[in-house]
């Protein structure tokens, strides 16, 4: 097979802590909470059984540990791509959903109004984001022809590069709900890809205790 990796799993990266209090995060280098760890553990025995030549992920803390627990001790190369980051929030990073729309209620209400060609103060919009994503999906046909790719990323590339592929409008990104810890899987053909699963979401490897932090969802679809 030339030009396209033969399947693609997508994963989106452990909870961090800024997941749990609701915080826009992107470029910030979070580590995984002690529940994302634990999906961690998760995704590593969902591939334990699968063929994986290849890992890309993001280069960041949260996606490098989620990329490393996935690996294992299989000898398979791991690949730091940057444009698989989330898009940036800029001035909006690390604030909640109130403070955003508090300290900026103008730009907050153009970005909500139309997060495609809108971005966030100093930050990116989803066009920019679905352009940068585009460029790594082909790269990845380009430099691993027929290979098993593993890209362990974010909620908007993941969404994105689906609208991408799937023929969504980009303003319905939201559709595509994509959970923490959770599994998309593309096979993929010269002229078309097929969506095998999306947002797979994996048992976890011990039951969770009372102090252990639930699952959250972004304030914003897309906002990690």
């Amino acid at each position: 097979m030339s030009g396209v990796p033969r399947s693609v799993w997508l994963v989106r990266h452990g909870q961090a802590d800024w997941n749990v209090a609701r915080r826009y995060m992107s470029f910030t280098d979070r580590p995984l909470a002690a529940f994302g760890e634990r999906q961690a553990q998760a995704l590593a025995r969902f591939f334990a059984a699968r063929k994986v030549d290849l890992i890309v992920h993001s280069g960041l803390i949260r996606t490098e540990a989620t990329a490393q627990a996935i690996k294992g001790a299989r000898n398979v190369p791991v690949y730091c791509d940057e444009r698989w980051r989330e898009a940036s929030h800029g001035a909006w990073e690390g604030l909640t959903y109130c403070e955003v729309t508090q300290r900026y209620p103008e730009d907050a209400a153009r970005r909500f109004a139309d997060p495609v060609n809108h971005p966030p103060l100093h930050g990116e919009s989803l066009a920019q984001l679905a352009q940068r994503v585009r460029q790594a999906w082909d790269d990845l046909g380009a430099r691993f022809p027929g290979r098993r790719v593993v890209a362990v990323t974010h909620s908007g590339p993941i969404q994105v590069l689906l609208c991408l592929l799937m023929g969504t409008p980009l303003a319905e990104h939201w559709r595509w709900r994509i959970d923490l810890g959770s599994v998309t899987g593309l096979d993929c053909y010269p002229t078309t890809t097929i969506l095998r699963m999306v947002n797979h979401a994996l048992p976890l490897p011990t039951p969770p205790t009372p102090h252990s932090p639930l699952p959250t969802y972004d304030a914003e679809p897309g906002g990690e």
